[in-house]
This record gives C-alpha cells, structure tokens and sequence, in this order.
C-alpha cells in the first residue's frame, strides 16, 4: 500500500494530486453552486491554442505559460460576452470554446513533429510530473486559495441572490471575472497532469459526490476535497498493480478520475437514505 509511492515518479504523482485536491474540492463547489458546468468543460479546451502556442514558443517548458495565458483569456472573453454583450452562459461558451479549440486544431494540422506531445497533453501524464511542475502547481494553489478565502463571502452572495448583490452595491460583472479567472487557474494547475479531457471531471465531480451526503457548502468542500485525495491514492494503486502484476496497461490520469467517479456513484444510495430520512 505504501511501497509504490516510495518511487519518486509515484510520489511526485501523489503529491501533484495532493495540491489539486486542495482547490478541486472548494473549486467544485461553487461550480457546482452556479451550475458551471459547460463553462468549466469550456476552460479546459479553450487553453489548447495556449498550449500549442506555447511549445512552437519555448517547447515543453512553454506549456504553463501558454496555457495560463489562453485560460486568463478565456476568462476575460467569457465574462464580456455576458456582462456585455448580454450573451446568455451557454451562447457565449459554446462561441469561445468552438472558436479557441479551433484555433488549436488548426495551429496543430499544420505542425507534425509535436503531435505525440500535445496529445499527451490533451489525456494527461501524471507519471511524469516533474519538481518544477510541482512547483508552479503549489504556486497556484495558494493563489487560487488565497483568492477564494477572500472573496468566498461575496461570491456565495452572488450566487444565491445576483439581484440582492447587486442591489448591495457589488460589482457582479467583476465577481464573475473573479470566479471565471479562478477556474482558469485550476485548469491550468491541473491540465498537465490529467489532460484536458478528464481535468472537467475533478471540477465537476467532487462537489457532486459531496452534495450526496451533505448540503453545508464547507462541508461539501471538505468531503469534495477527501474524495479527489482518495481517488488520486486509490487510482495510482490501481494502475501500478495492474501494470506491474496483471500486465494490463492503465493510464494514471484515467484510473483516478474512473476512481472519483466510482465514489460517486457508490454514494448514490446515501441519497435516498438521507430522504427517507428527512
């Protein structure tokens, strides 16, 4: 149980899904709470062009900041379109993602000798995580905590009640930017590891699993960030043993959100407890 992770590649692994469990699980909640779904799937296909931008720049080390500044972009673009331009959430979503991912598409088609890399980029490498990845992952992690125990008050207020907030004087437009710039971050922080694919799942799914057993918000933020600890331990188990015992070959970044997944719809049942229940 705890030989596999004394391999430094497997517990640089751990560690990298340590850090995204800290601002998955609180992260989740308020996607969850403002029922960002789309928008968050958005984000995590919109940073492509970034990306490929990014390796054509500086190779493999241009990744970060290329994605970091496709993802503040979106951010940006997203908010205008709605606050505005008065573009309902899902027109202004479904127009920046087809447009960015696109862009990476097209950027792609024209280079061949990078191919094999952005698309590990889009399934992940969370074997792979480097010292230096952990870092800028720990970088942002503080950043987007620290934002959020700021700003966590005021975003909650606009999520319940937008009318209220703006009748109390708060800039929505710009809490919007807010929560907009920080699921941009935690794609970011997360896309390396787990690839744009299945990074939507880790903003998605904890504070699903968590609403199962619970409806206080803090709460919820606590269990959504257990289960993506759990399911990161738990999926890296997986696939080293069925890699090295049964020869079967399980991607790293997929055993974990299959993992999360399974969580979730094992705590399906706590639900119809809790009404009956009530």
């Amino acid at each position: 149980m705890i030989e596999p992770f004394q391999l430094p590649f497997m517990s640089r692994a751990l560690a990298e899904i340590a850090l995204l469990a800290l601002i998955c699980g609180p992260v989740s909640v308020f996607v969850f709470v403002r029922r960002l779904s789309f928008v968050s799937d958005a984000l995590t296909h919109t940073v492509f062009p970034g990306v490929v931008i990014g390796f054509v720049a500086s190779g493999v080390d241009g990744l970060f900041l290329g994605a970091l500044l496709a993802g503040l972009l979106t951010a940006v673009v997203l908010t205008v379109l709605t606050r505005v331009v008065d573009l309902s959430d899902d027109t202004a979503t479904a127009v920046v993602l087809t447009a960015m991912f696109s862009i990476g598409v097209i950027l792609v088609s024209r280079r061949t000798s990078y191919t094999s890399d952005l698309t590990a980029f889009l399934f992940g490498r969370l074997l792979t995580v480097t010292p230096r990845q952990l870092a800028e992952t720990a970088v942002l992690a503080v950043v987007i905590l620290v934002a959020l125990a700021v700003g966590a008050r005021v975003l909650l207020f606009r999520a319940f009640d937008p009318a209220g907030a703006a009748a109390a004087g708060l800039r929505t437009g710009w809490l919007d930017l807010w929560l907009n710039v920080l699921l941009a971050l935690v794609v970011v922080a997360a896309v390396r590891a787990v690839g744009t694919i299945l990074v939507v799942a880790l903003l998605i799914v904890p504070a699903a699993a968590a609403r199962l057993v619970t409806g206080r918000l803090a709460v919820m933020a606590v269990v959504g960030t257990v289960a993506v600890l759990a399911a990161g331990y738990a999926g890296l188990l997986l696939s080293w043993t069925a890699s090295l015992s049964y020869g079967v070959a399980l991607p790293a970044a997929s055993s974990v959100v299959l993992v999360l997944v399974l969580f979730y719809l094992l705590l399906l049942p706590v639900r119809r407890v809790r009404a009956w229940t009530t």
